[in-house]
C-alpha cells in the first residue's frame, strides 16, 4: 500500500518560514519523480516544485529563490523549506510522487494546511 504523508504545515507570519516534510511508503522512491502542489481556496492545484531521481529541481516562478524541494533517498522523504512566506502562499499543500515512465502510478498525500497571516 502506497502512502505519502506530509507534515510540517501550520501558521506562519509573512516573511516567516516553514519546512515541509514529506515520508512515502510502499514505492521504490529512488526512482520516483516527487513533487509539491498547493491549491488555495477557490483556485486550481498548482505545481510548487518537483525533483526528479537525478535531483534536478524545477519551481514555479512564485517561489523561485523562496523555497528550496530536496530529497533523502535514505530516508525515503523529499522537503520543501519554505522562506519569505507571503500570504499569497497561503494553500493546501499536497505531496506528489510521479514514476514519469509508468504514467499510471502517481499518487498524493492527503495535504497539509499552510497560512501566512499577521
Amino acid at each position: 500500500q502506497v502512502q505519502l504523508v506530509e507534515s510540517g504545515g501550520g501558521s506562519v507570519q509573512p516573511g516567516g518560514s516553514l519546512r515541509l516534510s514529506c515520508a512515502a511508503s510502499g514505492i521504490a522512491f529512488s526512482i520516483y519523480t516527487m513533487g509539491w502542489y498547493r491549491q488555495a481556496p477557490g483556485k486550481q492545484r498548482e505545481l510548487v516544485a518537483d525533483i526528479t531521481n537525478g535531483r534536478i529541481t524545477n519551481y514555479a516562478d512564485s517561489v523561485k529563490g523562496r523555497f528550496t524541494i530536496s530529497r533523502d533517498n535514505a530516508k525515503n522523504t523529499v522537503y520543501l523549506q519554505m522562506n519569505s512566506l507571503e500570504p499569497e502562499d497561503t494553500a493546501v499543500y499536497y505531496c506528489n510522487a510521479k514514476n514519469v515512465v509508468f504514467k499510471e502510478f502517481d499518487y498524493w498525500g492527503q495535504g497539509t494546511q499552510v497560512t501566512v497571516s499577521s
